[in-house]
């Protein structure tokens, strides 16, 4: 019998059964669409936390003060007030494919301006640090390097301090006390929203490192220091350059500091997502094995019912193959139009999660190849052992069924 012949048969037994075709056919909707919607919601969270990612600046290198050892004493990462800004002069002055660098000193304090205060993060960083951070201007200008070498007491404030400080009002040139020193405003920070630990990127003051230190803090080591690569080929280049030369200036004591690409930060940061998404999947995978079993379930019953005209197909000629071919079809028609519909129920439902609750959701196209394709696969395991068992039988015993 001809494919197109056999198709067509397997196409008129299954509308003969409508109902039961779309009960069975539910099963592995709802698989394919939950499948679906879990990785479309797990891609979605770790599309976010790339994005915010790289917020952070384009090929970014950051040194963190790391673990220390002192005779008896020994400490974590962190624990160590290891970083100067000696070491940040020493990387811009000798370090090579290098475009913006920033030491930085991070603390939080009171501010007061205009009769109004608000406790926020006040940073010391360089003049190079809105553009390693890719953190653009909305108003006014950075401080420049000049500022940095006078301790100038001069600022840049964030989005967030702008709005409470200074409501309905243009905050450049005003002034903000900061322990009670007075720091004219040059500038505001476009807003950037929250960071990946949900913390508010734009509730921030800077000022130069040299005037935190100086002034305000009385510090004398400096919390971290961002790099930019040149070019994101160089990444990797600058990161041995900047561990080779930070080992040299500590004489060969052990290494206090870690240095970090953003590539790391990010597999860091997306790790629990991936993992989040893999579980979701493997979960919602469950239900494409509960559908295929559905429809083991019923061809096996369908070949009980129809026992009758499978003896009568044979005797009249027709081949175990061409029996085989037929219920096979029907189990793979069954689960890829399944796989379809569920597809589009599963694309829906991730969109009407994302406006309801307003979660991040990206639909990744292969996955839905993946779910079509592993649908069709699960027909074809589910069917065939049904189809084997319609083709096995033998004609004459197939006519006396009752």
């Amino acid at each position: 019998m001809h494919f197109a012949n056999t198709l067509r048969v397997a196409l008129r037994a299954l509308r003969r059964n409508t109902l039961r075709s779309l009960l069975t056919a539910l099963g592995m909707i709802i698989g394919v669409a939950a499948v679906i919607t879990m990785v479309s919601i797990g891609s979605g969270a770790k599309a976010q936390v790339e994005a915010q990612v790289a917020s952070l600046g384009q090929n970014l290198i950051t040194v963190m003060p790391g673990s220390f050892s002192s005779g008896g004493m020994r400490g974590g990462f962190g624990s160590s007030a290891s970083l100067t800004p000696e070491d940040a002069d020493a990387i811009a002055a000798e370090v090579a494919n290098i475009d913006g660098l920033s030491a930085e000193v991070r603390d939080r304090n009171q501010v007061l301006a205009n009769g109004l205060n608000w406790n926020t993060n006040v940073n010391g960083v360089g003049p190079d640090y809105p553009y390693v951070r890719n953190w653009p201007m909305e108003s006014g200008a950075m401080f420049t390097e000049q500022d940095v070498k006078s301790l100038g007491k001069v600022c840049v404030i964030g989005k967030t301090v702008a709005d409470q400080m200074f409501p309905n009002e243009d905050p450049v040139g005003q002034t903000l006390r900061i322990r009670n020193l007075p720091f004219r405003i040059l500038g505001v920070l476009s807003s950037k929203g929250f960071s990946i630990f949900g913390s508010d990127e734009d509730d921030v003051v800077l000022i130069p490192y040299t005037s935190h230190m100086r002034r305000v803090s009385r510090r004398t080591s400096i919390s971290m220091i961002r790099i930019q690569a040149a070019d994101a080929d160089k990444v990797a280049e600058v990161k041995q350059s900047v561990e080779d030369l930070l080992t040299q200036r500590r004489r060969g004591r052990e290494p206090d500091f870690t240095v970090r690409t953003q590539e790391e930060l990010a597999s860091a940061a997306t790790a629990t997502a991936k993992t989040m998404t893999g579980l979701l999947a493997g979960i919602a995978g469950v239900s494409l094995i509960v559908g295929g079993i559905g429809i083991m379930n019923i061809m096996l019953v369908s070949v009980t019912e129809r026992t009758r005209e499978i003896g009568i197909r044979l005797a009249i000629g027709a081949h175990g193959k061409d029996v085989l071919t037929q219920f096979l079809i029907e189990a793979i028609l069954l689960s890829s139009l399944g796989g379809l519909v569920g597809v589009a129920v599963g694309v829906a439902g991730s969109q009407a999660l994302s406006s309801y609750n307003g979660w991040p959701v990206l639909v990744p196209t292969t996955w839905i190849f993946i779910s079509v394709a592993g649908s069709a696969l699960v027909g074809i395991i589910s069917g065939f052992y049904p189809a084997y068992k319609a083709a096995q039988l033998d004609p004459i015993d197939a006519l006396r069924y009752e």
